[in-house]
């Protein structure tokens, strides 16, 4: 049953409260008038905020900012985290080519 638009996002709190009540993604979308597919979307939407919030990924903002736009301490500290994580990452990948390279050329007799 089609109604007037209305922007699901209005409806996360309820739909995400209707899921964890059991509901199937048909049951929601035909309780509140949306299709299973747009709330498949916002779930999964919902779902990658959420992961990215974990691994201290702060949302960016859209769109291009205001002349008297000041970043915030808590997005700069969770951009500089994440900047940290990445370099420790690629640190550990480097380390762990160089072990291999080194196995390598021991076993083919090289120094």
């Amino acid at each position: 049953m089609p109604r007037s638009y209305q922007h699901i996002k209005k409806y996360e709190s309820e739909i995400v409260k209707l899921k964890e009540q059991g509901y199937t993604k048909r049951e929601i979308a035909e309780k509140l008038g949306f299709s299973k597919e747009q709330i498949k979307g916002l779930l999964k939407r919902k779902r990658k905020r959420e992961e990215k919030q974990a691994y201290g990924i702060m949302p960016k903002k859209r769109g291009r900012p205001t002349k008297d736009y000041v970043v915030s301490e808590q997005t700069k500290v969770a951009e500089l985290k994440y900047i940290l994580a990445r370099k420790e990452a690629k640190i550990k990948s480097l380390e762990m080519e160089n072990e291999l390279m080194r196995d390598f050329l021991s076993l083919t007799e090289r120094k």
